[in-house]
């Protein structure tokens, strides 16, 4: 299922992270300033935890481009770690994720990838992901990178990003692995929180 935010009802923080949705995409408004779109997505997570909101991976199938995020630091009186100021990503450095299905039997399985574009040089992560649809967690774990100058490719292999081998991916518990706690996925736009504590706004790429 995907969020519906359409409704007369639409809570204040669907229509900040709408707004800076459209906005970014060259729609029109202006940016909701950086500190009200972290509360605005702060708001989602607790609604989505209130409500028990469940996605399914196919809702997440696609390419989506990086609008926002957040970083953390850690507070060593406290023992954990608070949100940055968050920011919106420049437009020059195009930031893309993408999750494609690779089973048919089992939709939960798939692949991830990550690239970012600067001017004439693109580099790409590529990896095996599994998405657990009662937590809406996806782990993942990059094994392939690939490095791009204009129509040249320089490079395209392997890599060990330090976590499993591709093989025993599936098997592994997912406090071994990375993953992005999705807590609002829609037609336009999802927003995470990932296993470092930093959260994050996509919006999707239009064809």
């Amino acid at each position: 299922m995907s969020a519906d935010i359409t409704s007369k009802t639409t809570p204040d923080f669907a229509i900040a992270l709408s707004q800076a949705a459209a906005t970014y995409r060259g729609e029109g408004g202006k940016l909701p300033n950086p500190a009200v779109l972290v509360d605005a997505l702060l708001a989602a997570e607790t609604a989505a935890k209130q409500q028990r909101l469940a996605y399914n991976f196919e809702s997440l199938l696609g390419k989506w481009r990086l609008c926002f995020a957040t970083g953390t630091r850690k507070v060593r009186q406290r023992g954990g770690i608070v949100l940055g100021k968050g920011v919106y990503m420049p437009k020059f450095a195009a930031a893309q994720i993408s999750f494609s299905a690779t089973s048919e039997q089992d939709l939960g399985k798939g692949e991830i990838g990550n690239q970012v574009k600067v001017g004439p040089v693109l580099l790409k992560l590529t990896g095996p992901a599994k998405y657990l649809n009662k937590k809406n967690l996806l782990a993942f774990d990059f094994t392939q990178m690939q490095i791009n100058l204009a129509n040249l490719t320089v490079y395209n292999g392997k890599i060990r990003s330090g976590k499993v081998e591709s093989g025993d991916f599936y098997s592994q518990p997912i406090a071994k692995l990375p993953f992005f706690a999705f807590f609002l996925i829609t037609e336009d736009f999802i927003a995470a929180r990932g296993r470092g504590g930093g959260l994050a706004l996509w919006i999707r790429e239009k064809s």
